[in-house]
C-alpha cells in the first residue's frame, strides 16, 4: 500500500444527532491529523449499521470498486471486535477484494491502553472518589472475542484505579447480549455501600448511552466522545495507528 492509501473510518451508526456529530468530529480530527502530517490520501466515514452510507457505498465513493482504484484501509470505529468486525465488515472487504479492489480491514479500536486513559479522564470529570464503586458499562456482544476485549479493558481500568483483587470496586457489565446487565451490576454495587459511578465504555452518545444513564448509577460519566467537546487525542492516535499498520505492510 502507498502513502496515498485512503482511510475509511467505519462506525456503528446511530439515530442520535449528538452521537452522529461526535463521531463525525472524530473522522474530521483524523482527517486534520493526516493533513497536518503531510500525508496524502482521502479520509472518509461510513457505517456498518443504522446510518448511511454503508461500506460498499463508501468504497464506491472512494472509487475503490475494482482494479485500478486507490488502496483503502477500513478502520472500524468500534471498541471491541465482535460480529460487526469479524462478519459484517469482513464480508464487505472480501466482496470488494474479490472484485479486484485493494481494500484491507484493520483491527478494532480496542482493547488499547489509550482507551483506558480516556475512561479515567471521563471518570475524573464526573467527580470519581476513592471510595466509589465503578460499573464499566459496555455495549455487549454475542461474540466471545468482543467480550474478551471488554474484559481486557476492565482489567486495565482496575489496575489504573488501584482496585484490590477481590474488592469488587470495578465491575464490568453490559447493555445487551451478555451478563451481568448494567442495572443489575449497579444494584449489586450499591448493596455494598457507597456511591456507584457508571463509566460508559461507549464511543459516543446514543441509544445505549441513554440506557446506561438510566441504569440507576449515582453518577454517570460521559462516553469517550462528547458532542461539541474536544476529540480525545488518544482516539485519533489509535485510528492512525490501526491505519498505519497496514500502510507500512
Amino acid at each position: 500500500m502507498s502513502a496515498e492509501t485512503a482511510l475509511l473510518a467505519v462506525s456503528h451508526g446511530t439515530s442520535s444527532p449528538a452521537g452522529a456529530a461526535a463521531v463525525a468530529a472524530l473522522v474530521d480530527a483524523v482527517r486534520d491529523r493526516r493533513a497536518a502530517d503531510g500525508v496524502a490520501g482521502q479520509v472518509a466515514g461510513g457505517f456498518v449499521d443504522v446510518q448511511q452510507p454503508d461500506v460498499p457505498t463508501s468504497l464506491a465513493a472512494l472509487d475503490a470498486v475494482g482494479p485500478g482504484g486507490p488502496p483503502v484501509v477500513v478502520v472500524p470505529l468500534l471498541l471491541a471486535a465482535g460480529y460487526h468486525v469479524h462478519v459484517d465488515l469482513r464480508d464487505d472487504v472480501d466482496a470488494a477484494r474479490s472484485a479486484g479492489a485493494d481494500v484491507r480491514l484493520a483491527g478494532a479500536l480496542g482493547p488499547d491502553g489509550r482507551l483506558v486513559d480516556v475512561l479515567v479522564r471521563r471518570l475524573g470529570e464526573a467527580g470519581l472518589r476513592d471510595d466509589d464503586h465503578v460499573v464499566l458499562a459496555a455495549a455487549g456482544s454475542s461474540d466471545a472475542r468482543a467480550l474478551g476485549d471488554c474484559e481486557t479493558v476492565a482489567a486495565a481500568l482496575r489496575e489504573r484505579l488501584g482496585d484490590r483483587p477481590g474488592s469488587g470496586r470495578v465491575t464490568l457489565a453490559y447493555v445487551s447480549a451478555a451478563r451481568p446487565r448494567v442495572p443489575d451490576a449497579v444494584a449489586a454495587a450499591r448493596s455494598r455501600g457507597g456511591r456507584v459511578v457508571v463509566a460508559p465504555f461507549l464511543l459516543a452518545p446514543g441509544y445505549f448511552a441513554d440506557l446506561v444513564a438510566a441504569a440507576g448509577g449515582d453518577v454517570t460519566a460521559a462516553p469517550l466522545l462528547v458532542a461539541g467537546g474536544a476529540v480525545p487525542d488518544e482516539l485519533v492516535e489509535i485510528v492512525m495507528d490501526r491505519f498505519a499498520s497496514f500502510v507500512a505492510a
